[in-house]
């Protein structure tokens, strides 16, 4: 089960890095499908690391900076002329080369999605979009999340990533074991069973287990939880992970899904956003992560099976989508944007304008790629 673990963490990192190959193999398509030479083609951001030149011409790059990717198009800046080049296309084919992306990163969320409603998609949100009459729970299993410190679970070993399966009395004669079905199943369950010796069977990458622990007395817990520091019988906080099916409907969930996350996506910015300018920088920057974090995610994601980890890469597919066409500088979105206000303006937008725009933000992106880097090994490590 170890080594399932460790082939969907690297599944995993080559899906998310295959995110950014789809995301540019769309601007490199449209480009060449509306007479635009693509120049290079380039996984992760300079200094490169390696490239070969095919024989069309087409430089491939694999560069060091693990943050996206791009293509390098003949005549990038809207001033340039010459034949083939982006500058002398058409406005609306500068529209469709820049939105290429974003329109190939909701297609695959959208895939993802449906694919995962058929087969199992895991709920990540109490309220999450569903269709009730064509939904089936195939799985629901209560894992054990924190662990208090000199607790029952910790004294037995317990870790983060058991799944607990039941729990019953040492002393038990018959009719013993208490399955746990649900969250809120566990705290009945070892309250009735408050001050006794109990044996907690639970699985642990896939495998089978059983730990034997006294589980704390019912005046001790209710004496805590009038202080700052409330303990429980077993001393865990629970989490539940669902997965859910669907048949005729997936379409619609991953649809409606994807609306539902878009809307959150847009809360969870404008809060980071609040957090920056009103100095709550821990507010802000718990709703980002990177490189590092979906690293995290996924090798956390790994232990739950595939379905999850086809869940966050289809989350992120979605996220990239929604990050592009925002306007943001050195952006898809911000070029875009960049591009039909000094239309609409109706002034040149020369090379040196433009140059100087986008590579300001690149630099405040590549800025905030090391400062979320920061964060985010201070929040794992």
């Amino acid at each position: 089960m170890v080594e399932m673990s460790v082939l969907l963490l690297i599944l995993g990192l080559v899906l998310f890095v295959g995110l950014v190959v789809v995301h540019e193999w769309g601007h490199f398509i449209m480009a060449r499908r509306n007479g635009v030479d693509v120049e290079e083609f380039g996984i992760g951001f300079p200094p490169r690391a390696w490239g070969k030149k095919l024989k069309s011409g087409l430089l491939f790059t694999i560069n060091w900076l693990p943050l996206g990717g791009f293509v390098r198009l003949k005549g990038e800046n809207d001033s340039a002329k010459s034949k083939g080049s982006f500058g002398a296309a058409p406005l609306s084919a500068k529209v469709k080369i820049m939105l290429a992306g974003v329109v190939m990163n909701l297609l695959t969320a959208f895939l993802l999605l449906t694919f995962l409603a058929l087969i199992g998609m895991p709920k990540l949100f109490d309220d999450q979009f569903t269709v009730d009459s064509d939904t089936k729970v195939i799985q629901n299993d209560v894992l054990i999340g924190f662990i208090e410190p000199n607790s029952p679970a910790a004294a037995v070993g317990l870790e983060s990533t058991d799944t607990l399966q039941y729990v019953r009395a040492v002393d038990c004669v018959e009719d013993c074991e208490r399955t746990i079905n649900n969250l809120d199943e566990l705290r009945p369950i070892t309250e009735s069973l408050a001050g006794q010796e109990v044996a907690i069977g639970y699985t642990r990458d896939g495998q089978a287990a059983e730990a034997t622990a006294t589980l704390r007395g019912g005046e001790e817990v209710e004496a805590s939880l009038d202080t700052d520091d409330p303990k429980g019988f077993l001393g865990v906080a629970p989490s539940e992970y669902t997965v859910r099916r669907s048949t005729w409907s997936a379409p619609i969930v991953a649809a409606g899904l994807m609306k539902q996350m878009t809307e959150l996506t847009f809360k969870g910015l404008g809060s980071a956003l609040a957090g920056l300018f009103t100095g709550d920088t821990a507010r802000a920057s718990e709703q980002v992560s990177g490189p590092v974090g979906i690293f995290v995610i996924l090798q956390q994601g790994s232990l739950l099976g595939p379905e999850f980890v086809l869940m966050i890469i289809a989350v992120i597919s979605l996220t990239l989508a929604i990050m592009n066409v925002l306007p943001i500088p050195a952006l898809d979105g911000g070029r875009l944007f960049v591009t039909l206000l000094f239309r609409g303006l109706k002034k040149p937008l020369t090379k040196k304008t433009e140059e100087l725009i986008h590579g300001t933000g690149f630099a405040a992106l590549m800025v905030l790629f090391v400062l979320i880097t920061i964060v985010d090994v201070k929040r794992f490590f």
